[in-house]
């Protein structure tokens, strides 16, 4: 049975309060997870995927009520400010999200898998510990990677689509979009909750489109964030074109949102705060936007960063005192040891005073590492049209050995200018892996 027409923020409240009764009482429950970077997209999929599908559930459904996570713990929400820029438009906050905290054994009985159906968005593999105990509960998927083959073909009554666009969150909303105009005509409300909210309008069908207007603007802000407010080179799909254009639609059917809405604003607020990471400590801007995955036997690495090196290795100064050039290698070795990586690369994103957009990638490899990192350096420079780039906080050039506790480093540090360069570094791909 579906759950009544209701706010976001409402439904929210109601699925992590059921979840945490489903795992007490060994109850049925389906979980809609992103990826491990819990980047904003993977968010905004989630909450709109789980969101949606609950409002019209298929017949055969695993359980009706579909449960948003958020791939990490609790504490590094704070890591994200856009989360709280886009709260604030989408009328929730940090409470009513489910993250990896709610499903631990410290809210009573233990999540069993054969309890639980999973659905990945924002990533076609399920990572980490997640994977080693749920992987084959997975039923449904909706991503822009690359196919790795890890979801059954078969996976009705949910969706399996997996192919190219500049947002997963378009896809998301492609997918299910004919089960939330449905449920907008119909907008059978749940008089309760609206009252609890403060609402003020006064007919239902205001109030429903003032809930999609929440709910558009939320989904807006993965899309436009991931695409450049859809001027991204080489990422920027129709897809994403024709799905902003309906969710602005959403926005303009509302009676409080129509003629205030300016998508340019919206996206540089959301953009701005998505770019805060000075007040973060080094370790800490390394640990927002990471990912982590086993391949050829090496754990890997990498995290993705929207400042250049030379503000990171600045910031490895600030934080401890020291050389500059041994605390920039040092701290990413702690950082790489704390999770036993053999290999950890950091991409960067940055736009320079002129105006000139720019990549860079840096490798660092512990002795277990140095061969495939080598092999990698070397046999990608072509193929992603990496140059060689040398890093003030490094006294060696590009591919020296430096000494650690675990043997010598291996660092190499390349620039890109190719939008789609670094991207295809993400385990997910195949020809430019690591190992």
């Amino acid at each position: 049975m579906a759950i009544p027409r209701n706010s976001l923020r409402a439904f929210l409240s109601h699925a992590k309060k059921n979840l945490l009764t489903a795992i007490d009482t060994s109850q049925k429950v389906t979980l809609v997870v992103g990826n491990e970077s819990a980047d904003l997209d993977s968010l905004t999929s989630s909450v709109l995927y789980a969101y949606i599908r609950s409002l019209a559930p298929p017949s055969n459904a695993f359980t009706p009520l579909y449960v948003p996570l958020l791939n990490i713990p609790a504490a590094d929400i704070g890591l994200r400010p856009e989360f709280e820029a886009v709260f604030c438009h989408a009328n929730i906050d940090v409470s009513h999200l489910v993250t990896l905290d709610d499903i631990s054994s410290n809210h009573g009985q233990q999540l069993m898998p054969k309890h639980t159906r999973w659905i990945l968005v924002d990533h076609n593999k399920l990572q980490g510990v997640l994977g080693q105990k749920f992987s084959t509960r997975i039923h449904g998927v909706i991503d822009h990677h690359e196919d790795e083959g890890a979801v059954i073909q078969e996976t009705d009554p949910e969706p399996r689509v997996i192919e190219k666009c500049g947002s997963c969150t378009s896809l998301v909303v492609r997918t299910l979009k004919p089960s939330w105009d449905v449920n907008t005509d119909r907008y059978s409300l749940s008089s309760g909750a609206v009252h609890a909210q403060g609402d003020s309008l006064t007919t239902d069908a205001n109030i429903t489109r003032t809930w999609d207007a929440q709910v558009a603007k939320m989904a807006l802000a993965g899309i436009l964030v991931d695409t450049a407010n859809l001027t991204g080179e080489g990422k920027v799909e129709q897809t994403d074109r024709d799905i902003v254009g309906y969710l602005e639609a959403k926005i303009n059917l509302s009676p409080q949102d129509a003629a205030k809405w300016n998508r340019d604003q919206f996206y540089e607020k959301i953009n701005t705060a998505n770019r805060d990471i000075d007040r973060l400590m080094f370790k800490d801007i390394l640990r927002k936007d990471y990912k982590q995955w086993t391949e050829g036997g090496l754990e890997l690495g990498i995290s993705s960063v929207v400042k250049p090196l030379a503000f990171l290795a600045e910031k490895a100064t600030q934080d401890t005192s020291g050389d500059k050039e041994d605390q920039f290698v040092t701290t990413i070795g702690d950082f790489m040891a704390a999770r036993d990586l053999a290999i950890f690369a950091i991409m960067t994103t940055s736009t320079s005073e002129a105006g000139t957009f720019r990549r860079e990638l840096y490798l660092q490899a512990f002795s277990a590492g140095h061969a495939a990192a080598s092999t990698f350096s070397k046999e990608a420079k072509s193929e992603l049209r990496l140059e060689d780039h040398t890093l003030e906080a490094l006294s060696e050039k590009p591919g020296a050995m430096q000494p650690s506790s675990e043997g010598p480093w291996y660092v190499s540090v390349f620039s890109a200018c190719l939008a789609h360069a670094i991207f295809r570094c993400e385990p997910s791909e195949s020809s430019a892996n690591l190992v």
